[in-house]
């Protein structure tokens, strides 16, 4: 394993860069590049109440769409409440309960599900979720959801101390849902099925036509676009799936992708891929430094003078700037080289942004700068 420079592992490269340097693009699976068009998951998602919370539920009157559930829900269950009934409950939360329907689920199968606070209980720790249906983008019910909720935090207060570890308003329902209702799947059309690239580029899907091709035969694939790619497949159910999943298996060089930086103002870290290069090109590198101190000053009169003590305070700014500096970047072709070569300019992550952004203008860095 090679060994890196001790200068380039600063302390704040650390925090900003994460890399992983790599070499030519290695094989992948086809399933690992591409999806097949219908096969997909639908979102559910329910309003439900989490019972048997130990006094951190949500407090009833600054969430009246807990009461109205919670009268709601006992009529139904046939407890009929007198009218202009104030209820102070602490044990009961208002959630929402989330979920994906995975691709061919079968009425009976379970599945995971979200519980997410909605008003402002302190916590779910060991509430129950009562029956709760979940709906698709249609309004229809595919899940019921019911359980136990996991909560993986946990926290104490007392005597106005808080102690809190990890979060308290979301939990886990493991095989908390039933699905009820099956979404209908067509794996594909009569001719065939669609492979679908989850990053177009018209390379990797050239490249997996002609893989395509060599194992199943000429004309099995043909790329419609830099995303689609229509496969001829065996028109008998047993056989397609048998298809698909040899298909799937298959190894395929992807293209490298094109060369990308990733710019984040609000933490300041960068990420890059293998493709970026640079030219050759100056950098001048200066600090400005603005320090202020403040000192307050207390006038106190002398005694029985009728006087008041007076605070007053000033101010003294103090500004320093570094001399500018102006290095020397030569040609990159590879990432390690443009690491080391932006190390060497000595910048903080900040000014390691605008950096980029200037020599993007100046067309010394070969990549797309996105901001994020």
């Amino acid at each position: 394993m090679m060994k890196l420079p001790t200068q380039f592992w600063s302390p704040f490269w650390l925090l900003m860069l994460l890399i992983f340097i790599s070499g030519e693009a290695s094989a992948e699976r086809i399933k690992d590049l591409a999806s097949i068009r219908g096969v997909r998951e639908n979102q559910l998602i329910g309003y439900g109440l989490v019972a048997g919370l130990d006094g951190s539920g949500d407090q009833t009157t600054q969430t009246p769409f807990t009461v109205q559930s919670i009268i709601s829900m006992m009529q139904q269950l046939g407890v009929s409440l007198p009218p202009n009934t104030s209820l102070q409950l602490k044990n009961v939360a208002a959630v929402m309960v989330t979920t994906s329907l995975p691709a061919f689920s079968q009425p009976g199968q379970q599945l995971d599900v979200t519980v997410s606070s909605l008003g402002n209980a302190k916590s779910l720790r060991g509430g129950t979720l009562l029956m709760t249906p979940l709906k698709g983008a249609d309004g229809q019910i595919y899940a019921i959801s019911q359980g136990n909720v996991l909560v993986g935090g946990v926290g104490a207060a007392a005597a106005g101390s808080k102690a809190q570890i990890n979060h308290l308003s979301v939990g886990r329902i493991s095989g908390g849902a039933t699905v009820e209702r099956a979404v209908p799947t067509a794996l594909g059309h009569e001719d065939g099925i669609h492979l679908e690239l989850h990053d177009a580029d018209f390379s990797t899907a050239t490249r997996v036509v002609a893989a395509l091709n060599q194992r199943f035969g000429a004309g099995t694939a043909s790329a419609l676009d830099g995303r689609v790619i229509k496969v001829v497949a065996p028109a008998d159910s047993d056989s397609r799936v048998a298809f698909l999943g040899d298909l799937e298996s298959m190894d395929v060089n992807p293209a490298v992708m094109a060369a990308k930086v990733i710019l984040n103002g609000r933490t300041g870290s960068i990420v890059m891929n293998q493709a970026v290069t640079l030219e050759n090109c100056a950098v001048a590198h200066g600090n400005l430094q603005v320090i202020i101190n403040t000192t307050s000053n207390v006038s106190q009169p002398n005694p029985l003078s009728g006087g008041r003590t007076v605070v007053t305070e000033s101010a003294d700014i103090e500004i320093k700037k570094e001399p500018g500096l102006v290095v020397l970047l030569k040609k990159s072709v590879s990432l390690s080289d443009v690491v080391k070569a932006l190390n060497s300019i000595g910048a903080t992550p900040q000014d390691l942004l605008a950096i980029l952004q200037a020599m993007k203008a100046s067309g010394a860095l070969r990549a797309e700068l996105e901001i994020i």
